[in-house]
């Protein structure tokens, strides 16, 4: 039974994404609820129902006090058969509905909902660009993705469970009173009036507080998984007070807004309190004052004082149920301003995949400068003919990595294109574009997954023996055999730790090397490939770096010139300009910024921000 309403809506049924969600809170969550628009209805439908058996329960009660005031024998004669119904009703009838309605709200419609906002609320955001995830907390993000589904969810929830049976609720209780004797609505309409008017302030102010005490929640979580993400560092300035102020700061603001938002809820709470005596005293009151003047009966009195009764047990929980309805809608609008965002850069709306068969590489005009109007690059032309290797040095700063980046399609060009084999990068998807492009960087981070999860990463259906061999290849294989983690896992099974922090920074690079050697992509990126490396290390892969590069289009980014000595040009980037290009030896003859990076090497490595003053023997001095 529970099974059939789990599987009434699947929650990862195929959608179509969009790069413009709704930006309006009604808007985007009725996106989402699109496959359970028949069980929102079916779950309104029976709140309903429930609500009507609880009022029809008050009123027939009413009705046996009544007839109960006639001989036992009598009224069994009289009224046995309805005593017997009502009973059965109540056995079998009543639960039945009772279990209808909590079936189809708990089972089919809350756990559903939530994983389908959750899984297509992390699809969306996965979407953005690497430049979008640089200008926010990874842990922000992460709390908004989180704390999005389940306020949604609950807000939700308090519509079918609260909300609808609680206006149900009241209009059957006004036209029970009604039929009794129509006076007896009076008293529950002002009462309505009044508490019309305490939720009407109530619900001006939990919303905006509700929001904000969500984003100084989503603050409070930046922060911290900000310090622990470079725990490292932390620990290495011995730093932990500073970040004890930092999320402090956040913490203490977070406290504030939640403080703002309770003083709401004690206000109501008294407020809730005297208009609830208002409405027992004047239904209570006014049905004893008609049963005293002979105008109601008995039951009619016992009716209308239960009715107030339940109503004032139930104010307190609608009124909380409304507030925490809009306290959910808060926090998802607070969600939103990070599941909602547009996408920006996107595919051509008839990008095609990326047909490669030569690996030509052309920049046309190409300029980048981050929005800012310096930096980056600044009308770059060039083309790398197919399967050639190219070296790109300069000092930090110059546009090496923004090169790259715009290659990658990490950003899109401010102005000019850059082509692959005659295609422009928004003409094709990105997905087909980085499949085609093997890069590995100076510091490449790995998942918290198994070192095999991680070598397949460009190649999923790459075989076990395609994997070890890759390791081989990469100097990696011996290391990766003595691997155990904390689970007990090892070998390929090991896993490596949040950004591959269990392992050293050369096993790291390693096996990242492995896993591009894996994937055997026609383009091939190397920024300070072999950096993290020792000498011998380095030495023993040098030759399988270079069997890499045969039949592919290379671009390397070193410190280290003699990595890049022996490719078939070098580019010298200065100013997000080519300064300088040729072979290593013409470049040397030239005597130029090339020549003056070489002479002033320590150990294979140049000080980029050098201006040609002084040499500099620290190889420790490497940076972009």
């Amino acid at each position: 039974m529970f099974r059939f309403f789990e599987n009434l809506v699947d929650p990862y049924t195929p959608h179509a994404s969009t790069d413009r969600p709704p930006q309006r809170l009604l808007p985007f969550i009725m996106e989402y609820a699109q496959p359970f628009r028949k069980l929102f209805v079916c779950a309104g439908l029976l709140s309903v129902a429930v609500a009507a058996v609880e009022i029809w329960l008050i009123w027939i009660m009413g009705w046996v006090v009544d007839i109960l005031a006639g001989e036992p024998a009598q009224v069994w004669e009289d009224h046995g058969t309805a005593l017997i119904l009502l009973g059965l009703f109540l056995l079998f009838i009543r639960p039945l509905i009772q279990a209808l309605d909590v079936l189809v709200l708990n089972n089919a419609i809350m756990p559903q909902f939530g994983t389908l906002i959750r899984w297509r609320a992390h699809g969306q955001v996965l979407r953005q660009s690497v430049g979008w995830f640089e200008n926010d907390f990874a842990g922000r993000i992460a709390n908004r993705i989180m704390q999005t589904p389940p306020a949604a969810g609950e807000a939700v929830f308090q519509v079918f469970d609260a909300l609808t049976f609680a206006i149900a609720y009241v209009a059957g209780a006004a036209i029970v009173l009604g039929d009794a004797d129509i006076r007896l609505m009076l008293p529950l309409v002002f009462w309505l009036l009044g508490y019309a008017a305490l939720m009407t302030w109530t619900i001006r102010r939990v919303g905006p507080a509700s929001e904000a005490a969500s984003e100084a929640r989503s603050m409070v979580n930046g922060r911290v998984v900000d310090a622990y993400t470079n725990i490292h560092s932390v620990k290495m300035f011995a730093q932990s007070g500073q970040e004890l102020d930092y999320a402090r700061e956040a913490i203490d603001q977070a406290r504030a807004t939640f403080q703002r938002e309770m003083r709401l809820y004690t206000i109501m709470d008294v407020a809730l309190v005297a208009l609830n005596g208002l409405l027992i005293v004047g239904v209570t009151g006014w049905g004893i004052l008609l049963w005293m003047q002979g105008e109601a009966s008995v039951g009619i009195v016992a009716a209308a004082t239960a009715l107030a009764l339940r109503l004032n047990a139930m104010t307190g929980w609608i009124m909380w149920a409304l507030t925490t309805f809009f306290r959910q809608l808060g926090v998802v609008s607070e969600g939103m301003k990070t599941i909602a965002q547009p996408i920006e850069l996107t595919d051509a709306p008839d990008a095609k995949p990326l047909a490669l068969t030569r690996g030509e590489i052309v920049l046309d005009k190409v300029t980048h400068h981050y929005g800012r109007g310096h930096g980056g690059l600044d009308a770059i032309d060039l083309t790398i003919a197919p399967g050639e290797k190219i070296g790109l040095v300069g000092r930090s700063g110059a546009g090496k990595s923004t090169l790259v980046k715009l290659l990658l399609r990490f950003y899109d060009t401010e102005s000019g294109r850059i082509l692959l084999d005659g295609q422009a990068l928004p003409d094709v998807t990105q997905d087909s574009l980085r499949r085609s492009i093997g890069m590995v960087q100076q510091d490449s981070t790995l998942l918290h997954r198994s070192v095999r999860d991680n070598l397949r990463y460009g190649r999923p259906d790459a075989t076990e023996d395609q994997v070890i061999e890759a390791a081989k290849r990469a100097e990696a294989h011996e290391f990766i055999l003595g691997l155990q983690d904390a689970q007990g896992r090892t070998g390929y099974d090991a896993h490596v730790g949040e950004r591959g922090v269990k392992l050293s920074g050369g096993q790291r690079q390693r096996i990242a090397l492995a896993r591009v050697i894996l994937k055997d992509a026609p383009i091939l990126l190397l920024d300070e490939a072999t950096s993290a490396l020792d000498s011998e290390v380095e030495a023993a892969i040098q030759d399988t770096l270079y069997g890499m590069m045969q039949g592919k289009t290379v671009i390397a980014i070193a410190h280290r010139l003699s990595t890049i000595a022996q490719m078939d040009r070098i580019l010298v980037l200065d100013g997000g300009k080519i300064a300088e290009e040729g072979t290593h030896d013409v470049l040397l003859e030239r005597g130029g910024l090339y020549a003056s990076f070489w002479a002033r090497q320590s150990g294979g490595f140049m000080d980029p921000d050098s201006q040609g003053a002084q040499a500099s023997n620290d190889p420790e001095k490497a940076a972009e």
